[in-house]
């Protein structure tokens, strides 16, 4: 049996770009974490905090070089599986790549060195701005990948010559209509996988009876930094989705699993999407409650996927994908008010809590791809929206070309995701052992 070549290059980059956002999605915010443990350290000179921002770099530059990696693999797939894409849209995508590149990959890549071998060579003020420079180098790359994917959802700011686009407005590229929400609610994403990776990860440290002030103090840092995010994501999300409302309506119609347009519209809980027979069975409702939330009204009308016959996105891994996203947003919810507030009157946390945190050590990941998906199956058939088909896009390599590359990538990203996993967990067991053992010459020794 032989597979389409589209579903298999798509497939192929899918299994890429999973494995390459799990780390920038730590990293972005993880830059904004150390800086604060560092300037915790600068103001108070407590020993704790440099305790916790020694470890955490270290988990840093992993999440790093991880990222490096396979952000270099994933972009021959550019060329390798989809030249159409270059070749039309070249002109806009090259450049905002190459900007990530010069002015955000070097600056952290140079200050990353800094921050990691510098501290007993330079001052304790240049190496606190080290360390901000490599938080602002990972925003800033977040900044333009972000504007180019949003560019791919709403284009703007270009015209088409001779089938290939040229840019007419930067600006109008860069800022296009859904790049501010997308910017936001990725950076949020990123803080709240941040904060549960800390949270979990010290949880882990304290079952095992590793209880220094140090592993405390992260811990509370976690906590309340995903109980503070959590609440303005909800908001951003709710901003985001009027704007793809707006934009791209067929995406919204197949989230909600919506066949036709409607007034009133319930909000379906569960379902078993049908695109066979345009149906849900087993749907669980709350009447009228989608028009409410998508047009704040009740009787707002929203458009069905039957105005976009041949141009909508399939409706059961988009319906499915935003279902996982939210349905882990509100356990973030739920798990880091009870431990903020256990935290903020206690000092401690009872053990199905520190539990519950450590369940939850990698809940972002989870959260952030279904919430890719959801943005980027969504946009199809389209590569970018409304100018070039993905069929239209993908190279002339054979079926069996690309389906041993993409085996072989997912048995490589496996096992690397496993040796990842099993590393974050030894270092935190390697951390106890020396953070408990008899001090010699302070945290600066570490």
């Amino acid at each position: 049996m032989e597979f389409d070549p589209v579903v298999l290059a798509r497939a192929q980059f899918a299994a890429n770009i999973t494995f390459h956002i799990l780390f920038p999605a730590i990293t972005i915010a993880m830059g904004w974490i150390l800086l604060f443990f560092k300037t915790q350290f600068s103001r108070t000179k407590d020993d704790k905090w440099m305790t916790a921002y020694f470890f955490w770099t270290k988990i840093f530059a992993l999440c790093f070089a991880m990222g490096i990696v396979s952000g270099v693999t994933m972009s021959f797939q550019f060329g390798t599986n989809w030249p159409g894409y270059m070749m039309k849209v070249g002109n806009i995508a090259g450049p905002l790549l190459a900007y990530e590149v010069l002015t955000a990959f070097f600056l952290e890549a140079t200050f990353l060195g800094i921050m990691l071998f510098g501290y007993r060579k330079v001052s304790n003020r240049f190496h606190t701005f080290a360390t901000f420079l490599v938080a602002a180098g990972t925003t800033l790359s977040a900044f333009w990948i972000i504007a180019l994917n949003s560019w791919m959802q709403t284009p703007a700011g270009f015209e088409m010559i001779d089938g290939k686009a040229y840019a007419t407005d930067w600006l109008q590229i860069v800022f296009n209509p859904s790049m501010p929400y997308r910017l936001t609610h990725m950076l949020l994403a990123s803080g709240l996988t941040a904060a549960f990776l800390v949270a979990g990860i010290s949880a882990y440290r304290w079952l095992r009876g590793d209880r220094v002030p140090a592993v405390l103090a992260a811990m509370k840092t976690g906590v309340y930094m995903a109980a503070m995010l959590i609440p303005l994501q909800i908001m951003a999300g709710d901003m985001h989705g009027l704007n793809t409302l707006k934009h791209q309506p067929q995406k919204i119609a197949a989230m909600e699993a919506l066949w036709k347009t409607e007034k009133s519209v319930p909000l379906i809980l569960f379902a078993l999407p049908d695109e066979k027979s345009q149906s849900n069975r087993f749907s669980i409702e709350i009447p009228k409650a989608a028009s409410l939330i998508l047009t704040h009204h009740r009787d707002g009308e929203i458009r069905g996927l039957n105005e976009f016959k041949g141009e909508h996105p399939p409706v059961g891994k988009v319906f499915w994908g935003f279902r996982i996203m939210v349905g882990m947003g509100m356990l973030m919810l739920v798990l880091s008010w009870l431990s903020a507030y256990y935290l903020k009157r206690r000092d401690t946390l009872p053990r199905p809590l520190l539990l519950g945190l450590l369940g939850m050590t990698f809940s972002g990941w989870i959260a952030t791809v279904a919430g890719w998906y959801v943005t980027e199956i969504g946009r199809q058939p389209y590569l970018v929206y409304g100018i070039l088909r993905t069929e239209d896009a993908v190279s002339t390599a054979t079926s069996p070309m690309i389906g041993l590359s993409l085996t072989l990538y997912l048995i490589t990203y496996a096992g690397l995701l496993t040796a990842f996993i099993s590393t974050v967990f030894h270092m935190a067991r390697k951390a106890g052992i020396v953070e408990n053992a008899p001090p010699k010459k302070g945290v600066q020794d570490v």
